[in-house]
């Protein structure tokens, strides 16, 4: 590693931690075209990043051996989500170890406190999430104004979350001469328009072939009856018996769901979804990093980015929403060398859609039956045999060991062993038989019709003509059948439909079809390439286009009480004709909001307008109304 000139504490650093050779990744920042410019760097999960951009910006950061010194930080690294946030400032730890550097880290969930104390005693390294970075900022409690270097982690992550509007707070309050590196997955339209906004210059750095299956991931889908959905991902797990292994699911109440299924059943299982706090993730990571937990089940909000050491096992419990979310999940193993599997369970209903999914993925997927209940026994039975306690000799037990047979029979011993071992594992679960997946659907081949003849008939769009009426009308007139009749083109006034020439001669060269269509014999062929002409939108003939106020409407007669009284109830009392016309109110609330308003102008809100109906004359004098209590009676 020296050849490629990078500064000795960070080569000290990775020989430390059993670094032989450089990825491609971390070889491809490093390189001599690279070297103090701005690139945006595509790479499959799992193939280093995270040291990549550590080795990158150690020329900014470093005087000689030493970190420069300051208060202010010198190099930033925004991450999508806390924990992979926290994941590389623990790998910026380590590989800055000997450089006396100081990182900080400003997360969502965390103390905002002792962040900021953390930033005030002077950190030149900030790792963080962009909602916090940006609180801090607007807080003034972090200072970019010395930033040489900026590193955007996971950038398609982070635009799919919604962050483009604070990164863009953020990086706008770095200086411009800065250095911007960008490190995404994939790299589609609108990770390249957020390189052309933040970067100069850019290099393009494709590593280990952009969108290729990870060659250390085996993808394999099996087809299961949708009751054995749960069953299946079971199964697949004793099967398996990975150190670590992680199911994804679609929502929190699936991975809610799934959690009490599978404590119920005995597996040693974690839960990662948005809705726990930062302490209650922490301490499920930590439960699979220490050995108590073997399974994670997540969404993938909260599976973003995270790297768990012997992570052998990925399942979807439910299929991805899209190529790149199959491809990042898939990716949370087989990482660093190690081999992994990837596994779709696959309800019948859903087959179609993975096939796409995987087509659209550039993947191939291996088809299988879930494993069954004598399988998985199968498989337990094979470990106990190939278990390294039976291959070993007795040593310091040995004494032990002849006590035991001397007290039990060797079937007691052996069927005693059996038991113990088969304790508190998970029961295998009966399946039902799933059918075979369906083949891939053949393409329907191109009907040849044959000899025909044309004929034009007197209607089109403009009559409300269609191919599905049309047609048993033409088989009536001609009493020919369906498949006798080709192709049928409905134009703007008019239509062409294709007989067959053994056919044709029972219409001649004229036939009324009904009363109102005519159908006549062409001499060739229509062009129906042509584009339909539809009939332009007569022009408003109304005042209301020159400008002008619309007509008065007429007074209904006073003898006319049926007419009076629906103007009445449709408009919500009467208006005399010399009082203009509001707009009229559309949509579902118009009968609302016309009531609202004539509640507001009742509610004596300004002086009564001229028109308005006066109290009848008894009313006025006071005489008592049916509906009031009148005076008392003299006794």
């Amino acid at each position: 590693m020296t050849e490629l000139n990078f500064p000795a504490p960070l080569q000290a650093a990775l020989a430390d931690k059993g670094y032989e050779t450089l990825t491609a990744v971390q070889s491809a920042v490093l390189a001599p075209e690279a070297q103090g410019r701005d690139v945006l760097v595509s790479a499959q999960t799992g193939s280093g990043k995270t040291v990549a951009f550590g080795l990158a910006i150690g020329a900014e950061l470093l005087d000689g051996d030493r970190m420069i010194e300051g208060q202010l930080p010198l190099a930033l690294a925004i991450a999508p989500t806390r924990e992979l946030a926290l994941q590389v400032a623990r790998e910026l730890e380590w590989l800055y170890a000997g450089t006396g550097a100081q990182i900080a880290t400003c997360v969502g969930g965390m103390d905002y406190r002792n962040e900021k104390r953390a930033l005030q005693r002077g950190a030149q390294i900030v790792v963080g999430t962009p909602g916090r970075l940006r609180d801090h900022i607007d807080r003034g409690s972090l200072d970019l104004s010395d930033l040489r270097a900026a590193v955007l982690d996971e950038a398609d992550e982070m635009l799919d979350l919604g962050f483009r509007e604070d990164l863009e707070f953020i990086l706008g309050a770095a200086p411009v001469e800065r250095r911007t590196l960008m490190f995404s997955a994939t790299v589609p339209s609108a990770i390249e328009k957020l390189a052309r906004d933040f970067q100069r210059d850019a290099l393009r750095i494709a590593a280990m072939g952009e969108a290729r299956q990870h060659g250390d991931i085996a993808y394999r889908a099996y087809t299961v009856t949708a009751r054995d959905r749960e069953p299946a991902i079971f199964n697949l797990l004793r099967i398996h018996e990975a150190q670590t292994a992680i199911v994804f699911c679609k929502t929190r109440a699936n991975v809610n769901h799934l959690l009490a299924r599978m404590s119920n059943r005995g597996f040693k299982c974690v839960a990662l979804s948005g809705e726990l706090s930062q302490q209650e993730r922490t301490h499920a990571l930590q439960a699979l990093r220490d050995g108590r937990a073997r399974v994670c089940i997540a969404t993938d909000v909260a599976a973003r980015g995270i790297d768990l050491p012997g992570l052998e096992l990925v399942i979807h419990a439910d299929l991805p929403t899209n190529p790149d979310t199959m491809l990042h999940r898939s990716g949370r193993t087989g990482r660093a060398g190690s081999k992994g599997v990837s596994a779709l369970i696959v309800p019948s209903a859903d087959y179609r859609r993975a096939q796409r999914l995987l087509q659209n993925a550039k993947v191939s997927a291996e088809w299988l039956d879930a494993p069954t209940a004598d399988e998985v026994r199968a498989r337990d039975d094979q470990r106990m045999l190939d278990h390294p306690g039976l291959h070993e000799p007795a040593g310091e037990d040995a004494a032990l060991a002849a006590q035991l047979l001397e007290q039990f029979s060797a079937e007691q011993v052996a069927a005693a062993f059996l038991r113990m071992w088969r304790e508190g594992r998970p029961a295998a679960e009966e399946l039902a038989e799933a059918h075979a997946p369906p083949a891939p659907m053949a393409p329907r081949p191109q009907r040849e019709f044959g000899p025909s003849v044309w004929f034009t008939l007197s209607v089109g769009h403009s009559g409300r003509a269609e191919a599905r009426w049309l047609l048993p009308k033409v088989c009536d007139a001609g009493g020919i059948t369906r498949d006798s009749i080709g192709a049928i083109r409905v134009k703007q006034d008019l239509s062409y439909i294709q007989i067959a020439s053994e056919v044709a001669a029972k219409f001649g060269d004229f036939i009324e079809i009904t009363p109102e269509v005519t159908m006549r014999r062409m001499d060739g062929a229509p062009d129906l390439d042509a584009p339909i002409e539809r009939a332009p939108r007569a022009p408003r003939t109304d005042n209301r286009s020159e400008g002008r106020k619309p007509a008065p409407r007429a007074k209904p007669a006073a003898s006319d009480e049926g007419h009076k009284e629906r103007v009445k109830s449709a408009r919500g009392g009467w208006v005399p004709d010399d009082v203009p016309a509001e707009p009229r109110e559309t949509g579902p609330h118009a009968a609302v909001k016309s009531w609202k308003k004539k509640s507001s102008a009742d509610a004596g809100k300004g002086p009564k307008p001229a028109w308005a109906k006066s109290k009848p004359a008894a009313d006025k004098a006071g005489a008592p109304k049916a509906h009031r209590k009148g005076p008392k009676r003299p006794a």
